[in-house]
């Protein structure tokens, strides 16, 4: 398995950006998919995640109401994408992708749960 992000950049308070990642290997799977991001200095944090099986959708309460976390599969392909709205400068982290492959019933929000991870992508939003 493996997860590229991408997406990532600067932009000034309000702003927005999309965050996608690109999956491979889990074509045959349905596992939950997740963004977290970490600050400088800070521990890294659950952002949002996504369901496979239904597309059950999951969010911090930081960015409820301004994020939106999507997925789509075309063949071998599967991505997960994170719109982000009304930005803010704590919103400024590196953002990472993440795959948990044995799902519970329960979505997990601690990164201990995750498998796999993508390299990380830096979103910067300036006041």
């Amino acid at each position: 398995v493996q997860l590229q992000a991408s997406g990532g950049g600067a932009v000034q308070a309000g702003g927005s950006l999309r965050l996608s990642c690109a999956a491979s290997g889990l074509t045959f799977s349905m596992p939950d998919m997740a963004w977290f991001r970490q600050a400088p200095g800070k521990e890294r944090e659950f952002v949002a995640a996504i369901r496979w099986s239904g597309g059950s959708t999951y969010y911090a309460d930081s960015v409820k109401g301004r994020f939106t976390i999507s997925r789509s599969r075309d063949n071998a392909k599967n991505t997960v994408c994170l719109q982000m709205n009304s930005l803010k400068p704590e919103d400024t982290a590196v953002y990472y992708c993440a795959a948990d492959v044995n799902p519970a019933r329960v979505v997990a929000v601690t990164s201990s749960r995750y498998e796999y991870w993508g390299q990380g992508t830096l979103v910067t939003v300036s006041s």
